[in-house]
C-alpha cells in the first residue's frame, strides 16, 4: 500500500491514558474491568499506524491458540469506527497498513530464542493479558524489539504481585517507562449493561469485587473460608494498625513445619487477648528453618520468655527428623512456658475452621506485620471435587500453615467471664431458744 492520505480524526481519550499519548519505551495500564484498556491500545494501534506509514506492530498473548483470542477484531472494529477503511488491508491472519507497515498476532509460547528473531525490526509490541505472560517470554521479547524509537505495551488485569509483568512494571519499573492504573470509573464511556454486573458483583461476590472491578491483587481464593470474614474486617477497620500493650502477655500460636527443604512451613500468630478483643500484632513463616532460627526471630521482637506463652499443636510433642528433639522440649529449654493443645480428633480441621469463624469479629490484624498471615487467610480454601461437586475439606497448600496456627487460636480462646457481685442472702439469725 502506498503512503497515507492526509486526514483529519479527532479520537476522545479518556483523561486517565493521557500519560501513555508520549513517546516512552514501556507502557503500561492495568486495572480491573470495564476501564477501557484494551479499547485505548487498540485505538492508538490505529492511529499510530496512520500518523507513521510503514509502522510495524505485533500483538501478543501467552498463549493464543486461535486469532479469535487476539486483538484482531477490536483493531478492526477501531478501524471501521475511525471511518479508515479504505487504507487498511484486512486479511485472514494479518492487517496491512498504510506506506507498507503491518500488525500482526502471535503467541509468545510458540517462540523459541530462534523464531523470536522474526519480531526484530517491529516497533511496537502490545502485550494483551499480560497478567499470564512469563518470565521466559519477557526475556525473550524485550530484547528483541529493539528498533530505534521502538516501544513495547502491557494492558493487564493483576493477579498477583509476583507476576513478572508486575515485578517489571509495578515492583521495579525500567527506564523510561509510563505506567497507569485505570478503573471502571476512569471510563466516561462506562456501559449500563457494565454497571449492572458490576453492581451484581459487588452485591453476590464482595469478596472477589476488589479484584475483578478494581484492579486489586487477587487475595481470596474462590469460595475461600474466611474470604467474607476479612472484607467485613477490613470495612470495620479492625486490620491497620495494631498496638501491642505491653502490659499483656503475647501468646504465641505455632503450626509444626519442620527442617529441610521439603518440609511444611512453620508459622506462628503472635497474638493477645485484651478484653473480648483478640489482637492479631505480627505473623512469622519459614520453611526448613532450625528451631533456633524461630527463638530469634521471637527474641527479635521482644517475645521472650517472659513476655510470652508458646502453644503448640498436639505434635508438638513429636521429636523433629532431623534434629531428633521435640519442638516443646526446645522451647521449654528456652525458657518458654509451653502449653500443647490437645489432639481435636477425627474433624479437627473443619473444627478449626468453625471456632476461627466464631471469633472473628473480636479479630483485629496489624496490617503491616501480618501481611503474609492475612493472604493465607484470604485464600484458605476447600478442595473441590469437581466431577461431583463435593467439598473433600481444606485444600493443603501454602495458605494452610497460617491457617492452621491461627485455628488453634482459635481453639484455645476463652471468652473472659465478667464476674458481677450477687448480694447475699442473709442468713436468719440462730435464735439462742432453741
Amino acid at each position: 500500500m502506498g503512503a497515507a492520505e492526509p486526514i483529519d480524526l479527532d479520537i476522545a481519550t479518556a483523561r486517565v491514558f493521557h500519560p501513555l499519548l508520549q513517546p516512552s519505551r514501556y507502557k503500561g495500564a492495568h486495572g480491573g474491568r470495564g476501564s477501557g484498556k484494551s479499547h485505548f491500545f487498540g485505538g492508538l494501534v490505529v492511529e499510530r499506524c496512520l500518523m507513521e506509514p510503514g509502522l510495524r506492530v505485533v500483538c501478543i498473548r501467552e498463549v493464543q491458540k486461535s486469532l479469535k483470542e487476539s486483538a484482531k477484531k477490536l483493531i478492526e472494529d477501531k478501524i471501521q469506527e475511525y471511518g479508515v477503511g479504505h487504507l487498511f488491508a484486512v486479511l485472514d491472519n494479518e492487517i496491512r497498513t498504510p506506506g507498507g507497515g503491518l500488525i500482526i498476532f502471535q503467541g509468545m509460547q510458540d517462540h523459541t530464542s530462534e523464531s523470536i528473531k522474526s519480531l526484530e525490526g517491529f516497533d511496537i509490541a502490545w502485550v494483551e493479558e499480560a497478567q499470564t505472560i512469563s518470565k521466559r517470554s519477557l526475556q525473550l521479547l524485550r530484547p528483541t524489539i529493539r528498533a530505534e524509537g521502538s516501544e513495547l505495551w502491557f494492558s493487564w488485569n493483576p493477579r498477583h504481585e509476583s507476576d513478572p509483568v508486575d515485578v517489571l512494571l509495578r515492583t521495579n519499573p525500567p527506564t523510561d517507562a509510563i505506567v497507569v492504573r485505570a478503573n471502571w470509573n476512569d471510563n466516561p464511556w462506562f456501559p449500563a449493561v457494565l454497571e449492572a454486573e458490576r453492581q451484581d458483583c459487588l452485591r453476590d461476590e464482595p469478596e472477589q469485587y476488589d479484584h475483578i472491578w478494581d484492579g486489586g491483587y487477587v487475595t481470596v481464593a474462590e469460595g475461600a473460608y474466611f474470604a467474607h470474614k476479612l472484607i467485613v474486617a477490613r470495612q470495620e477497620g479492625r486490620i491497620g494498625n495494631v498496638g501491642r500493650d505491653e502490659l499483656q502477655q503475647v501468646k504465641l500460636f505455632c503450626d509444626i513445619g519442620g527442617t529441610g527443604a521439603k518440609s511444611d512451613a512453620f508459622s506462628i500468630w503472635a497474638v493477645q487477648f485484651i478484653g473480648k478483643e483478640i489482637r492479631a500484632i505480627n505473623y512469622y513463616e519459614a520453611v526448613g528453618q532450625s528451631i533456633d532460627e524461630h527463638l530469634a526471630w521471637m527474641w527479635s521482637n521482644r517475645f521472650t520468655p517472659d513476655r510470652s506463652k508458646i502453644y503448640l499443636p498436639h505434635d508438638g510433642t513429636t521429636n523433629d527428623r532431623v534434629f531428633d528433639v521435640s519442638y516443646e522440649s526446645q522451647f521449654r529449654k528456652a525458657g518458654y512456658d509451653v502449653e500443647v493443645v490437645k489432639n481435636q480428633g477425627a474433624g479437627a480441621a473443619m473444627m478449626r475452621i468453625e471456632a476461627v469463624r466464631n471469633v472473628f469479629s473480636r479479630c483485629w490484624f496489624d496490617e503491616t506485620q501480618c501481611v503474609a498471615g492475612l493472604k493465607a487467610l484470604g485464600w484458605y480454601h476447600p478442595k473441590i471435587d469437581e466431577v461431583r461437586g463435593v467439598d473433600l475439606g481444606p485444600d493443603h497448600d501454602w495458605s494452610s500453615h497460617a491457617a492452621d496456627s491461627f485455628g488453634l487460636m482459635a481453639i484455645s480462646y476463652r471468652e473472659p467471664v465478667t464476674h458481677q457481685q450477687t448480694r447475699r442472702q442473709r442468713r436468719p439469725a440462730p435464735d439462742w431458744r432453741t
